[in-house]
């Protein structure tokens, strides 16, 4: 029998939507009141946003718009209703962009997808998402936390110390970014260590694709994945169903058409925009950059929110590797720093279920030492490894592209 974590989850889809637009008028009014907002919402009456369409009449927040507002005055461009002084954590992840962790229990709403998971009280959780600059590691641990379960602090890296933390704490679960697992565990079988205490993992930072996935049922571990960003939280998670992704009882989701903001037909593929119920952090209509659909009917698991049919790549060509973003600035970034090379194309891609990213780089003639300065010069931007191959001067097409994700999301 399917156990929910509570009774906002299989409520009428009708009570759900009139609760969420109540209150949305509070948060379009916290908005307002928040500096960085003054000019963007300075003619709207928030007691008017009541509706789907009015809300629609809103300007979107984009990510790119943020860092710029971005500044030591004003560390979250002015979006805040909470001060800085009254936030219990602050992080900076690559961009840069600065995100703030208000002092409200599972300020990110993560709790629900790992209950979702199987997560319960007592489980021992291995969390290895980072708890350096980027705010994944403490969005995870707050959830677990408010089920009730105690957790290792693994972040990313250190393989070998992994196993053997899971070997001296037992733990039940796992979080962490889809492909980390994997290679904590082939390390493991390396080292004749026994890791079949791990039954049950919430994945989020990257795409859960089907042959990952078979491999660890194979090893007896039942892996669900969950979408949000560090920006709102989480966004949605996937059930015991697997069909889709169930979206959150914090946020309000809209699929827009790229570029315009205007929401589309059930069932078309448009861009995520979010708001969230928050008080702290009220972002209102924020443009994730993420393709996604809205799934007809409900979940098979009896939870009654709408579902999205998933993560299906990148409005723009920010793309998302090995749980890190990485945006086409920031390898123009790498270009720049390495005047022999005329244009740069980073390909994205997946082996094994495993994210996988080449750095090509047109240039007349490269030997090993040129490789090895643009491979650290790109690690150090953009928190990532990726091999460097060099082809030659106009090699590469003439598209536009600067990121190139040819991973397959169905």
């Amino acid at each position: 029998m399917t156990e929910y974590y509570d009774a906002l989850e299989t409520r009428d889809p009708a009570e759900r939507e009139a609760a969420q637009l109540a209150a949305l008028p509070k948060q379009v009014a916290l908005a307002k009141s928040a500096p960085g907002n003054a000019d963007a919402l300075a003619d709207v009456d928030p007691e008017s946003i009541t509706s789907r369409d009015a809300l629609a009449t809103l300007p979107v927040t984009r990510k790119g718009a943020l860092i710029e507002r971005q500044t030591p005055d004003a560390p979250f461009g002015g979006l805040n209703a909470t001060p800085v002084e009254g936030m219990e954590r602050l992080f900076l992840s690559p961009g840069p962009i600065a995100e703030p962790q208000g002092r409200r229990p599972d300020f990110w709403r993560i709790a629900r997808a790992l209950f979702a998971a199987g997560f319960r009280a007592g489980d021992r959780v291995h969390n290895c998402f980072s708890y350096h600059f980027t705010p994944a590691g403490m969005m995870f641990d707050s959830g677990a936390a408010a089920i009730g379960c105690p957790v290792f602090p693994g972040g990313i890296g250190q393989t070998e110390q992994q196993v053997a933390a899971m070997v001296h704490f037992q733990p039940a679960a796992y979080a962490g970014t889809p492909d980390f697992l994997k290679i904590i565990l082939e390390k493991a079988d390396e080292l004749g260590a026994d890791l079949s205490c791990i039954k049950k993992a919430l994945v989020g930072g990257g795409a859960l694709l089907p042959p990952l996935r078979q491999a660890y049922a194979d090893r007896g571990i039942s892996v669900l994945q969950c979408y949000g960003t560090a920006d709102v939280g989480n966004i949605a998670y996937e059930s015991e169903a697997q069909e889709g992704l169930i979206l959150d009882e914090g946020v309000i989701v809209e699929i827009v058409r790229s570029g315009t903001g205007e929401p589309v037909a059930e069932g078309e593929v448009g861009e995520v925009v979010v708001t969230i119920l928050n008080e702290d952090y009220p972002l209102i209509r924020f443009g994730t950059g993420d393709l996604s659909a809205i799934l007809a009917g409900q979940s098979p698991c009896g939870r009654t929110a709408p579902r999205i049919k998933g993560w299906m790549g990148r409005a723009d060509q920010r793309t998302k590797i090995r749980g890190m973003f990485v945006d086409p600035v920031q390898v123009d970034r790498v270009l720049k720093s390495h005047p022999d090379v005329a244009k740069m194309r980073l390909v994205v891609g997946e082996e094994g279920g495993l994210d996988t990213s080449t750095l090509q780089c047109e240039i007349a003639s490269g030997d090993d030492a040129l490789s090895a300065k643009i491979s650290e010069a790109f690690q150090t931007e953009c928190k990532v490894r990726a091999t460097v191959e060099f082809v030659g001067l106009g090699d590469l097409p003439n598209d536009g592209k600067v990121i190139d994700d040819i991973r397959q999301y169905e």
